[in-house]
């Protein structure tokens, strides 16, 4: 008979493992977001939810393939770990796992995404990797051990003994054995005796996995109630951990999904119009949102064309700058003396990045910051310039070199109400980045379509998207406009600003076109930035401030944009009042003569010509809460009481922000009714 061993062998259970791995890797995640681990709390909290979520695995499997099923687990989610450490590198904030939605557009940007991963990165999958050449190792070793038997296996052999019995051959001895039929029972009974072992193993498994469940999901529920209340999405993604920030973000959206079935569109739009009017926009008149235009400037554009243009990854510090005495954007610091120019606007986009800028300066609408506008409401009838303009005889197109599909343009644009879109097969490559064409055929092509739309004499409503100054800024060299020092040669910053002075000389060229067909002097000009360019990580404040001497904080300069409407015939002015994104179309309707007020339009931002004061949201590549007024930029621990806030004149801390309570909650409130009000919109 086959000789028993003194025991099983004594193996570390995989579970434990895979859980030792896990914590190790959400530490790594951890250090890198949020520089280390500040309380042993938080080491609790993955505790608690690698726990439950292991024994939820551990239950759902069935016990033969239970290994297998933890490992893949840690497969999955250190691919999830290290696609969130790169969104973080990117936008500055934790995804959530509506985030995912936008994973198709990854391939469109893939430059821009390789040029954030960082090698140490690639830790979260060392594991993996050691077990795969483990694995290999083992493979070519069981090879090499067989060809070296001569391909012979041991096996048992059977055969029929002359008393009845059966013959086996004993694996240690190698020699016939014989059981007699009373011995047969013996190992029947043995084999009875194992598998009640093997019942209770599993039983006791089980009830194992269960209590692990229990205690892991209890103390994940307790951190989660305790931080319901934090507004910061980073410092309650600290507190909760990776896996129960997902979770708390799923409760979240259920909440507001059950609460907005008892919502009315009309109740809510007359909540808004009572909020704003209880903020004191205009000096001396209460009531007054600051939605009409301010003595000449109302009506100013009336009747003209309107083109807009949303330049790319550009920040305002550029304008009037000198490197070495070169103008680093001659165009636009010409346009500002004659514009409306405000350079204290500020970039309020949520997860669609360019494409969300796209949506607010049509709508004023706040981004929801859960997904890209155009993927979460492109299939919502949006309240929009373009469709007051349309009702008002103007045709309507958008340009933009990349395909209609990326951000899901395809359904923005007719949400939106344009009439036509020119997108990637319209334009002469010539292959100036990963987007294709340059600015100036953008340009060249646009200029061509609206020389058409002039000549039937219709006004027209153009707006161009561009992308020669995209991240990571490479501009072929021979368009380079600028001659560098050597500090800045070759660095990101001077790859920035030769980006920035690229679109600027492009700009002119489109300018210069217009001037040509008879266009400009019919037309209103709108020029912003969509989002910062300059990445903290890749040029830091001390270096810029050393380099280019000006001051500068990442904490507001990095959200600095453009910002100027120019108006054939009207003398420009430099306008000190705080602005964003949000504020782009109020104000382009007030210089077109359009009373929003009179339309019945819902407008979240202001015509900046109408205010004597303002204050801006913004809740994406800063922690919801967070603002911008005429004084500083707030942005919220844990709560307002434990914020902070800079002085956007010294760029310093400001001690004493308890002034600033009332634009806080007024900020807090006002987003929470954009959210409503978007998600109410039709469907078209």
């Amino acid at each position: 008979m086959k000789q028993q061993k003194s025991g099983p062998k004594r193996r570390l259970p995989m579970f434990w493992i895979t859980a030792a791995l896990l914590l190790l890797k959400l530490a790594l995640l951890r250090f890198w977001l949020y520089g280390g681990i500040s309380a042993a709390g938080h080491l609790v909290a993955d505790a608690a939810s690698v726990l439950a979520l292991l024994s939820l695995i551990g239950l759902a499997a069935s016990s033969r393939w239970r290994n297998a099923a933890y490992g893949t687990a840690n497969a999955v989610l250190s691919v999830v770990l290290f696609a969130v450490t790169v969104y973080f590198a990117y936008y500055g904030s934790v995804p959530t796992y509506t985030a995912l939605k936008a994973i198709d557009q990854v391939g469109q940007v893939r430059e821009s995404v390789d040029a954030l991963i960082r090698p140490v990165y690639y830790s979260y999958f060392a594991d993996i990797v050691l077990i795969l050449i483990g694995c290999l190792v083992f493979i070519v070793v069981q090879k090499v051990r067989k060809r070296r038997a001569g391909g012979r296996t041991l096996s048992p052999a059977t055969g029929h003994g002359g008393n009845g019995g059966n013959v086996r051959t004993d694996i240690e001895s190698k020699t016939p054995v014989v059981i007699s039929a009373a011995g047969q029972g013996d190992v029947r009974s043995t084999r009875e005796r194992t598998g009640v072992r093997t019942v209770r193993r599993r039983a006791a498994a089980r009830l194992w996995l269960l209590l692990g469940v229990a205690a892991g999901v209890t103390v994940s529920v307790l951190y989660v109630y305790d931080n319901r209340h934090v507004t910061n999405e980073l410092v309650q993604s600290e507190r909760l951990g990776l896996l129960s920030y997902e979770v708390a973000a799923a409760i979240s959206q259920s909440r507001e999904a059950i609460a907005l079935k008892g919502a009315s569109l009309e109740e809510t739009k007359a909540e808004i119009e009572a909020l704003q009017q209880s903020y004191p926009y205009v000096d001396g008149e209460p009531g007054a949102t600051g939605q009409e235009g301010k003595g000449e400037s109302f009506g100013a554009a009336k009747g003209m064309n309107v083109i807009v243009i949303q330049l790319e990854a550009f920040q305002a510090f550029p304008i009037g700058l000198l490197v070495q005495g070169q103008e680093v954007t001659p165009v636009l610091n010409s346009l500002t003396k004659e514009s409306y120019y405000f350079p204290h606007v500020y970039q309020q986009i949520g997860q669609g990045n360019t494409s969300d800028a796209e949506f607010m300066s049509g709508t004023s609408i706040y981004p929801t910051g859960e997904a890209a506008m155009s993927t979460g409401y492109g299939d919502r009838e949006l309240p929009s310039l373009q469709r007051l303009l349309a009702a008002r005889g103007y045709t309507s197109a958008t340009f933009h070199v990349n395909d209609v599909t990326f951000w899901d343009r395809d359904m923005l644009y007719p949400a939106l109400g344009f009439d036509k879109y020119y997108d990637k097969p319209y334009y002469t490559n010539d292959h100036f980045n990963d987007f294709g064409a340059s600015d100036e055929e953008l340009y060249r092509f646009g200029t061509e379509e609206l020389k058409k739309l002039s000549d039937e004499g219709k006004p027209f409503y153009a707006q161009f998207v561009t992308a020669s100054s995209h991240y990571p800024f490479q501009v072929p060299d021979d368009r380079k406009r600028l001659k560098l020092p050597e500090g800045l040669d070759g660095t990101f910053l001077g790859d920035y600003l030769q980006a920035a002075s690229y679109a600027d000389y492009a700009l002119g060229t489109l300018i210069d076109r217009l001037k040509a067909e008879g266009i400009w002097e019919h037309t209103m000009l709108v020029v912003y930035g969509d989002h910062f360019g300059v990445q903290p990580e890749k040029a830091n404040d001390e270096f810029i401030r050393t380099q280019l001497g000006i001051a500068y904080d990442s904490r507001i300069s990095r959200f600095n944009i453009p910002l100027l409407f120019h108006v054939p015939g009207t003398a420009g002015r430099t306008v000190e009042t705080t602005g964003g994104q949000l504020d782009i179309m109020p104000t382009a309707a007030g210089l077109l003569g359009i009373p929003l007020a009179d339309e019945g339009f819902t407008a979240f931002g202001r015509n900046l010509l109408a205010v004597d004061r303002n204050v801006i949201g913004m809740r994406y590549y800063l922690p919801t809460g967070s603002f911008f007024n005429d004084d500083v930029v707030f942005i919220p621990g844990s709560s307002f009481a434990d914020g902070t806030a800079i002085s956007l004149d010294t760029l310093q801390p400001v001690g004493d922000f308890g002034a600033y309570r009332a634009d806080y909650d007024y900020v807090m409130k006002l987003m929470e009714l954009s959210d409503r009000y978007v998600r109410l919109l039709p469907k078209r």
